[in-house]
């Protein structure tokens, strides 16, 4: 499930309503979405640490003016301006539980950071390399293990991906695949990056479907099955492949929770049980 959608009720109108304020900030033009975004991760991260000032921020029994002045007083040397404004907004509003504030400073930065690659015709290029980062780590355990390892100095760990990427990726896909190595927050590091690439496809309002082929697909068939699905589904779908020869033949293709499989495999799976009885 992602970070978005766990929210419920009251959060996700709370959140709704606060990307509203942050399209304000983006929309200005006047405001630097790196720095927005690396400082509400801060933010989140404190929120993370400290549980008593994530309680007292969003409790229903005090009026909003009264969370304003608190987060004002108490984090306003952790942040800029901008990123101090979209905290404030979003602790006057309603939280369902006092964890959902920090999930959604989350979402914000990280949109934040998508925004500034779209600003400069780089979004497709993030969503790619967020995907590919992602895949890389998962089939090398040793590094996996050594990514996940909390015991470890979050700069140790920081530095190792640093070396992984170097300059091999767009600067918003290594500010945020650092945010996933330091600050997973409870989540592995693909499902970190998943969750992000989620916030990325989403901002041009595009599902994300995950295709695995035996062999790797032509432009023409890209183009063709992103059509495909984009008719499906009513949005336009974002392809992120992935090659496995164990498929055979035909292709898998998983959006969200559904599985579209026509792959050779699953046939003949299929004709192997009607076979059993």
């Amino acid at each position: 499930m992602s970070a978005t959608a766990s929210l419920q009720g009251v959060s996700r109108e709370s959140l709704a309503a606060a990307r509203e304020t942050l399209g304000t900030l983006l929309r200005s033009g006047d405001t630097d979405l790196g720095i927005l975004s690396d400082e509400l991760f801060v933010l989140t991260s404190l929120l993370d640490r400290e549980r008593g000032l994530r309680r007292a921020l969003t409790d229903p029994s005090r009026n909003g003016d009264d969370r304003a002045g608190l987060a004002r007083e108490v984090l306003g040397d952790r942040a800029g301006g901008a990123a101090l404004d979209v905290l404030v907004w979003a602790v006057r509003a309603r939280w369902s539980a006092p964890r959902d504030l920090a999930d959604a400073l989350e979402l914000l930065a990280v949109e934040a950071q998508v925004a500034r690659a779209e600003q400069a015709g780089r979004l497709d290029s993030v969503e790619d390399e967020l995907f590919r980062t992602a895949r890389i780590v998962a089939g090398s355990p040793q590094l996996r293990v050594a990514l996940s390892d909390l015991s470890a100095p979050a700069a140790n760990r920081a530095a190792l991906i640093e070396d992984l990427l170097d300059g091999r990726t767009t600067e918003e896909t290594r500010r945020l695949v650092r945010q996933a190595v330091t600050s997973p927050r409870g989540r592995t590091f693909d499902r970190t990056l998943t969750e992000y690439g989620e916030v990325a496809a989403d901002r041009r309002s595009r599902l994300v479907a995950t295709v695995t082929a035996s062999v790797p697909l032509t432009e023409e068939q890209r183009s063709r099955l992103a059509a495909v699905l984009a008719r499906t589904y009513g949005h336009d779908v974002h392809l992120n492949i992935e090659v496995d020869p164990d498929v055979v033949g035909g292709i898998r293709v998983a959006i969200g929770d559904e599985v579209i499989d026509g792959s050779v495999v699953s046939r003949l799976d299929d004709a192997r049980r009607r076979l059993a009885g």
